[in-house]
């Protein structure tokens, strides 16, 4: 699918890895609906940009229809999704204290990042199906953001990798699902990126951790989740496909 004059829908898109895809999508001519919580935030990057910013809680389906209307309304039905909104979480089970972890702690994160996922899916999915196919006979693209977590997390990652790894295993079966539709499905699986969340740890940190990637041994650039992101887009062929971002990262158990 050429991005150019297609409609797009970015969640999280007010920061970070979201920030940087809806910023990707306008470069390339994509009409940008920024979709996030943070409303001033989300203003501020739609703005810059040339979107339109729409508040969204990608739980709530009255939020997410209402963004969804809001956005269509400013540029026509979208045909590109990308799900990247989602939060993180460390919590070991038994804690240094001997009690379990709160059991609030994996629920809430679950429902942000698999079932917030899984629900903007399904309604932006249900608009995209009613659409004419493009010449290709294209009709949609949706994006998941998993994690490395998914695969190998770390000591008390119980909650972000099982959110993240619902979402790998999600990918096949929804592409599969959606076919008949004409809308094709894939995610990506980050590693260690300079995102806003990592870069307020001690510098130390951020050295330390990206010491620990093979190559090339620094923290991933959002702009080349973006780029791999709006890549998914054209590259017709790629469906039901989860790929690494990690410059060769397997994350070590702590």
């Amino acid at each position: 699918m050429k991005i150019e004059g297609q409609a797009a829908l970015v969640t999280g898109g007010a920061s970070g890895l979201g920030e940087a895809t809806a910023r990707e999508l306008a470069r390339l001519g994509a009409k940008v609906a920024v979709l996030d919580r943070n409303a001033a935030l989300a203003e501020k990057v739609a703005a810059e940009i040339g979107g339109v910013a729409c508040v969204c809680d990608i739980t709530d389906t009255d939020s997410v229809n209402a963004a969804l209307d809001k956005a269509a309304a400013a540029h026509g039905p979208a045909r590109i999704l990308m799900n990247v909104a989602g939060i993180g979480s460390a919590k070991r089970i038994v804690g240094k204290d001997g009690n379990p972890a709160p059991l609030e702690d994996f629920v809430r994160v679950v429902n942000i990042n698999l079932i917030g996922g899984y629900n903007m899916a399904r309604l932006f999915a249900a608009r995209c199906a009613r659409l004419a196919a493009l010449d290709n006979g294209e009709k949609g693209v949706m994006l998941f953001t998993a994690s490395v977590a998914a695969f190998d997390g770390q000591v008390g990652q119980q909650a972000y990798s099982a959110s993240k790894g619902g979402l790998v295993g999600m990918t096949l079966p929804m592409a599969r699902d959606l076919a008949q539709h004409a809308i094709r499905v894939c995610t990506v699986a980050p590693g260690l990126f300079a995102t806003p969340l990592l870069l307020e740890l001690p510098e130390p940190v951020q050295h330390s951790l990206a010491a620990s990637i093979p190559f090339p041994p620094r923290l991933g650039k959002p702009s080349e989740f973006a780029e791999l992101a709006c890549h998914i887009v054209t590259n017709g062929h790629l469906n039901g496909e989860v790929i690494r971002l990690d410059g060769a990262l397997r994350m070590a158990p702590r």
